[in-house]
């Protein structure tokens, strides 16, 4: 089943049509291969590559009948040939069709997901250098912490998107297999350079053994990066819900100027792209669980594992696209407010520059122990009290005793907390984009 969230590219990789046309590529590869070797007749050959066809209404009615899709299909494929269709499937078992295939359709999908990773990776880096000196909170347990800036935060997210690249190319280079062993692997009706010569036809490579089917763990690790790279789009769409929040509201997912956030509050401006993204990404996670069960098959194979992939790879393909668009869309478009940014980093007083006063008295010999105790008691009746932190500090004679004012006045100084920010995006982009 294709979910409603398919887009058109991605969605004919798994259509049935696109399927059977796999097979029917496969079947081709394997009669030239074997035509040119002379195991099969060449005009046998030509007449598989020329009038090779099928009917999926026929597909379907001899299935129905057989109950065996791969019958079904080189039944509907023979009737197209005629009598040289004795040479179809010449040597080779339902699976070296069904996993060869099935190949060429994960390295269709993988192609376009590369390309929606390097949207997203292209869109997070033109956002982080149009933020990368505006200032931000940041928060630890959703607490006030020490200042960062937008731009960081972005940077962040590019470089996992950077990781999620290089997992997904070497997932997917590991699907880029064939198969054509045999009914258990042990290449007992075709010779192993033949198998080799099919899939070279292909632009696949051989895998080196298999049994009927090829191993699933690279299946299971291949579903499993899907899973990653949906868990990277979770975390930057829930850091965007949190940012939106109406007591937060330092940005915010795109608000057309029709949309409707909710059908009894005319006020409502919902974060619902990033929640779908949320909700979505669970749905990749327990596929890629799935697709551990599918490791484990009985001796030389069982068909456990079908049934599952036919819901798993295509969903799983189809929804991270879906998400990859919609993430990339979401950080192209997002509301952002750097004044709020800023208020809300200054509403506590200077709280969140307590950190650098703690090791500003430890500089003039007050132990680590007492200088903790000395801050946390302004923190703590800054923060009961709503006094204003860098005022009390001024006027604690424990602090200013040892501190010099100007020292302290330095403490909180913004530009002092971001001041490696330029050194931190050479680390993330290199040093060729100059800020």
């Amino acid at each position: 089943m294709i979910p409603r969230y398919t887009r058109p590219e991605m969605g004919r990789i798994w259509s049935d049509e696109n399927k059977f046309r796999m097979w029917l590529k496969v079947e081709v590869a394997a009669t030239e291969t074997l035509a040119a070797a002379g195991i099969v007749p060449a005009e046998a050959a030509a007449a598989i590559r020329d009038r090779g066809g099928f009917d999926l209404k026929r597909i379907h009615e001899v299935e129905a009948e057989v109950k065996h899709d791969v019958i079904a299909f080189t039944t509907a494929v023979a009737e197209k040939v005629g009598p040289q269709a004795r040479w179809l499937h010449y040597g080779l078992t339902s699976n070296d069709v069904v996993d060869t295939a099935q190949a060429l359709q994960v390295k269709d999908a993988s192609s376009i997901i590369r390309k929606d990773l390097d949207k997203l990776r292209d869109v997070l880096k033109r956002r982080a250098f149009e933020f990368k000196r505006t200032p931000q909170i940041g928060r630890t347990h959703g607490i006030h912490a020490e200042p960062i800036t937008f731009g960081l935060k972005l940077a962040t997210w590019y470089a996992e998107v950077e990781r999620d690249i290089a997992r997904f190319e070497r997932a997917a280079e590991e699907m880029r297999v064939g198969k054509l062993s045999g009914a258990v692997g042990n290449l007992a009706h075709l010779e192993p350079e033949f198998e080799e010569q099919i899939c070279e036809r292909l632009g696949l490579e051989v895998d080196s053994i298999t049994t009927q089917v090829i191993s699933r763990d690279r299946h299971a690790n291949y579903l499993a990066t899907l899973a990653v790279i949906a868990a990277t789009l979770e975390k930057v769409a829930l850091e965007v819900r949190h940012l939106q929040r109406t007591e937060v509201r330092e940005a915010e997912e795109f608000f057309s100027e029709k949309q409707k956030g909710s059908s009894a509050m005319p006020h409502k401006r919902n974060p619902v792209t990033c929640e779908q993204i949320c909700g979505l990404a669970r749905v990749i996670r327990g596929n890629a669980q799935a697709a551990f069960e599918n490791v484990a098959l009985w001796h030389e194979r069982d068909i456990s594992h079908s049934s599952v992939e036919r819901v798993i790879l295509p969903d799983s393909t189809i929804l991270l696209n879906y998400m990859l668009a919609k993430t990339t869309n979401l950080i192209d478009t997002l509301l952002v407010y750097p004044k709020r940014m800023l208020a809300n980093l200054e509403s506590t007083g200077g709280l969140v520059f307590s950190g650098q006063v703690l090791l500003d008295l430890a500089e003039h010999g007050m132990s680590r122990e007492q200088a903790y105790r000395q801050v946390q008691k302004n923190a703590m009746r800054a923060w009961k009290q709503g006094e204003n932190f860098k005022q009390l500090i001024m006027k604690d004679k424990q602090v200013t005793a040892r501190v010099p004012r100007k020292q302290i006045e330095r403490a909180f100084d913004l530009k002092r907390q971001l001041k490696n920010v330029d050194k931190i995006f050479e680390r993330v982009f290199g040093k060729s984009k100059k800020s």
